[in-house]
């Protein structure tokens, strides 16, 4: 095996998230904008036997474990036969996906028997005319129907990720805790991130996590426990619950020094870091394997050791330019 993924600061990359198309069938408020979003042509996202290659280039430098995200990555034809190919590379160990859940009800069976391992979906409201709101028209049933399908298929574990939003959600949060209670669901909370515009709208509905360990302190005792998959969730148990719940919370607290992923985007850029503009077009050496990892390497090299989006949100000055791309175009 090939010396692995390491950048400047000794952090070891063996997970990679891939944007597999920058559309999706929702406008969630803190994804894209409402109107006026220009999606790449067809022969602007790499095509899956591109994607299969980049793998399979990157696996022997440590790449095992792979995320399939978009936009929505369940409308992209032929999700279930890239998911097949890209199980098939030795070395790849696990493959999961975020979804809005919207389509998955239809198709979770068949993605299972293809090679997914696991799911996570996006739930941002358990009522049904503000989950049609913040989505822009979603409709909540279906969400709960892939939900159940997901269960029914052994896609395990299921997380539920909840953006936390000032005045939009945060009057839900013992709902969700409810729903750890008696089933293996596990509640992610996270953190309004500024990906794609870093305005006023951006501040005013950022809010600390520690109104959800308040809210839960309220009702039930709670102790502190892993999940599988070593993510970058703080979790939780209450005491005598199915599931669990946790707290991302990349601005406030961020994680950054035991990062340990890469971002390929729907239109073949490789992305260090989420929140900062720098990218690095792999596209033109896919079929070449050793160019790749060289493209992997380059891009590790200036993976910077944090990002700064306290400051921003703090208003304070910054010493890199933001990615002005919605999180819907880089795979967030």
């Amino acid at each position: 095996m090939q010396a692995g993924l390491v950048d400047p600061f000794g952090r070891v990359h063996d997970y990679l998230r891939i944007s597999v198309t920058d559309r999706c069938n929702l406008r969630c408020v803190y994804c894209m904008p409402e109107e006026g979003m220009q999606f790449e042509p067809p022969e602007k996202i790499m095509t899956h036997e591109e994607i299969v290659s980049v793998v399979r280039a990157l696996a022997p430098l440590g790449i095992r474990k792979l995320r399939l995200t978009g936009g929505e990555p369940l409308v992209r034809k032929g999700l279930d036969g890239l998911i097949a190919r890209l199980s098939e590379i030795p070395g790849i160990e696990d493959i999961a996906m975020t979804t809005n859940g919207i389509y998955l009800s239809a198709c979770a069976d068949r993605l299972k028997a293809a090679g997914l391992t696991r799911v996570n979906i996006s739930l941002d409201s358990l009522q049904p005319e503000r989950f049609a709101r913040i989505t822009r028209g979603g409709k909540l049933k279906r969400v709960l129907d892939g939900v159940r399908a997901s269960q029914k298929a052994g896609l395990q574990p299921i997380k539920l990720n909840v953006v936390l939003m000032k005045g939009v959600n945060d009057d839900e949060v013992e709902d969700f805790l409810r729903l750890t209670l008696d089933e293996e669901i596990h509640v992610r909370f996270i953190e309004y991130m500024p990906i794609g515009e870093s305005g006023e709208a951006w501040k005013s509905g950022f809010m600390s996590l520690q109104h959800v360990l308040n809210t839960c302190e309220n009702s039930w005792n709670y102790t502190s426990c892993d999940v599988y998959s070593h993510g970058p969730a703080d979790s939780y148990r209450i005491d005598g619950a199915a599931g669990t719940f946790g707290l991302i919370h990349p601005v406030s607290s961020h994680f950054c020094g035991t990062c340990n992923r890469l971002r390929l985007t729907a239109d073949g850029n490789i992305k260090p870091c989420l929140y900062w503009s720098d990218e690095f077009n792999v596209r033109p050496h896919v079929g070449n394997a050793s160019a790749v990892q060289a493209m992997f390497l380059r891009a590790l090299g200036v993976k910077p050791e944090t990002h700064d989006m306290l400051k921003a949100l703090k208003g304070e000055e910054i010493r890199g330019v933001p990615s002005l791309r919605h999180m819907s175009q880089i795979g967030g």
